[in-house]
């Protein structure tokens, strides 16, 4: 596990690209390397996972110069048929077989990978390009910055490291606001700045004097053309869905580092968790399977500690419980805003840090977690309400509105009439493959709901998040449910073996579960891992007072999109009738003003509400 970050048709000096490596230190705190020449450059900090006394980044073999993030987890497989091809190899490091693979198949290479990553190829045997590519889910984030006129390119694995080089300004992208509250954080390849983008799941990038930037987009796992098999009971489906699960987290715990788990007490987690402990004794590991809980000092709602507490002792862990002060959340929200690089609106981003900062406390630098379950198996409400609603409903609508940070209506009443206007000017806030997806494609409601959570908000508000705030702490996660043989199994599953409206969601996971994980989470409802912001954002508690002290009306008056008044009676509302919709506004406001004093030094400065020009990209 890495932090990258790289040039092409660049000249860039040792000072500047030590500054870029620097700001990405805390992602790889064992070892830093470049490769440097006059046009281009490719550098790495190196987190080391396998293989820690081999695996110097960057890689190199002839012409062939590699930097790598994340893990390859069939790089034995590789390594052997690589072998078998003639290459030799000085090391066990998992990512010493890219430049051999990449010399094999060229720009296919990522076809044959197992695992998450993003990888940069400085490839100068003929005419020279560079090649990047991404993992199957997106699990390891990509930003870049292309000047079409001059043909430099920069990027890096967090976008303050690549707001480090000198050709990359950190420019508000004025429409990003309503991006954001439209989907809590910009999806596709948008992000919050002008000029720079996310490189998306599944797609290999060209760089090259000749063609400038192509981007070519791989299947993902779940659009492989598998179908449903209805031929399979419920209860089968289960037992072939454990039975895979319990060999990916075998697979995941192999590391030369120390692993443990995270548990929330909900079902992801805890199946991980009792897979995880059972694959650890039967392996022969010292000792037992350490967990990671977090909760908050003082009573609060969904206070899930008890139940993970419960999973720990049922599959025989030593728990660690996380105890956090919510007083401590607004000295936190720099932090966490710092290292996003741009606001997301769940408040379990403070939770998350400071989850992961305890994990590596205790000595771990490997956790598993249950992420990304729910948007395979529909666990989500918004699937069964979508699911439930009558035909001919504005489905696709509700369910669209189900994902904004601001509720559409909400958002009409928020902006300026300015800003309404440059927001109407510009067009759709999220991509326009979202609504034909969700409207025209084939297949039931369902699978293409689940399409459009796998390829969009998956790993734009979720594994992003993920990445960012364990990666801070130099935690590498793991994700049993992000395995590409997974991915596939659940899109052969059928409807009502994801959810059936009234009588349940994740069925088949429930299936899967049962007999591993006690019976009290099973049965518990199911509520969000997330901090409960409701309770915690009310008069007299340290976090109201920040956001009334951030979002202050002469502040919101230069920013020019946002109407104090209506701000106001936010706040009023809150007071006397707190909602979870109410508080999330306001959380959401408040993260975006934080984000613009963090990245911008004039932030109290006016907003230019000019419609940007669309941003042309090659595609292959």
């Amino acid at each position: 596990m890495c932090r990258i970050y790289g040039t092409f048709n660049v000249r860039s000096d040792e000072t500047e690209l030590r500054r870029v490596a620097d700001l990405m230190y805390h992602g790889g705190p064992d070892a830093q390397g470049v490769a440097h020449r006059p046009d281009w450059a490719l550098g790495n900090n190196r987190l080391s996972i396998m293989d820690p006394e081999g695996g110097a980044q960057p890689y190199h073999l002839g012409r062939v110069t590699v930097v790598f993030n994340g893990e390859i987890y069939n790089h034995r497989e590789l390594r052997e048929r690589l072998t078998g091809l003639g290459f030799h190899f000085t090391d066990h490091c998992d990512g010493s077989i890219l430049p051999a693979l990449y010399i094999t198949y060229g720009e296919r290479f990522a076809e044959h990978l197992d695992g998450m990553y993003s990888i940069a190829v400085m490839d100068l045997r003929s005419t020279p390009r560079m090649v990047l590519a991404t993992d199957d889910s997106g699990m390891k984030p990509l930003y870049y910055h292309w000047e079409r006129t001059t043909g430099q390119f920069h990027f890096a694995s967090e976008l303050p490291a690549l707001l480090g080089f000198l050709g990359v300004s950190a420019e508000e992208d004025e429409m990003g606001l309503d991006a954001y509250l439209t989907s809590k954080t910009p999806f596709g390849d948008r992000t919050m700045f002008r000029g720079i983008h996310v490189l998306p799941p599944s797609v290999t990038a060209v760089v090259s004097h000749r063609d400038g930037l192509r981007i070519k987009h791989r299947p993902m796992a779940h659009e492989q053309g598998l179908r449903p098999d209805r031929g399979r009971t419920l209860d089968e489906a289960g037992t072939q869905l454990r039975d895979l699960l319990s060999r990916e987290v075998s697979r995941l715990l192999i590391a030369d580092a120390p692993v443990a788990a995270v548990t929330s007490g909900g079902l992801d987690s805890s199946l991980v968790t009792a897979l995880a402990a059972e694959a650890f004794r039967t392996s022969g590991g010292s000792g037992a399977l350490h967990t990671f809980n977090i909760a908050y000092t003082g009573t609060w709602p969904s206070d899930e500690r008890a139940y993970a507490a419960e999973v720990a002792r049922s599959v025989g862990t030593r728990h660690h419980q996380v105890e956090i002060d919510p007083a401590t959340f607004p000295d936190l929200m720099t932090d966490v805003v710092r290292h996003l690089g741009q606001p997301n609106a769940d408040p379990i981003t403070l939770s998350t840090f400071s989850l992961f900062r305890a994990v590596r406390d205790a000595g771990f630098k490997v956790a598993l977690t249950g992420d990304a379950a729910d948007e395979l198996f529909s666990g989500y409400s918004r699937m069964t309400q979508a699911v439930a609603a009558h035909h001919g409903s504005d489905w696709a609508d509700d369910y669209l509105d189900h994902l904004a940070a601001v509720p559409r209506a909400l958002r009409t009443r928020l902006y300026t009439d300015e800003y309404a206007f440059a927001v109407n000017a510009a067009g759709p806030a999220l991509p326009d493959d979202i609504r034909r997806t969700l409207r025209f494609s084939p297949g039931s409601r369902l699978r293409r709901i689940t399409a459009v959570e796998q390829r969009y908000r998956l790993p734009a508000y979720h594994l992003r998040r993920v990445d960012h705030l364990s990666m801070a702490s130099s935690v590498e996660v793991r994700l049993p449910f992000c395995q590409p043989s997974v991915v596939r199994f659940a899109a052969t599953l059928t409807d009502s073996q994801r959810l059936v409206p009234g009588q349940g969601v994740k069925r088949a996971l429930y299936r899967a579960a049962q007999g591993l994980v006690p019976r009290s989470v099973l049965e518990r409802p199911k509520q969000p891992f997330t901090l409960p912001v409701t309770a915690m954002l009310a008069p007299g508690q340290r976090l109201w007072a920040m956001a009334r002290d951030v979002l202050a009306t002469e502040t919101l008056r230069a920013d020019g999109r946002i109407r104090p008044e209506q701000v106001e009676a936010l706040f009023d509302e809150q007071a006397v009738r707190p909602s979870d919709t109410v508080s999330l506004a306001l959380w959401s406001l408040m993260s975006h003003q934080l984000w613009r004093q963090e990245f911008f030094t004039a932030a109290d400065a006016p907003i230019r509400l000019a419609v940007p020009a669309p941003v042309l990209q090659v595609a292959a």
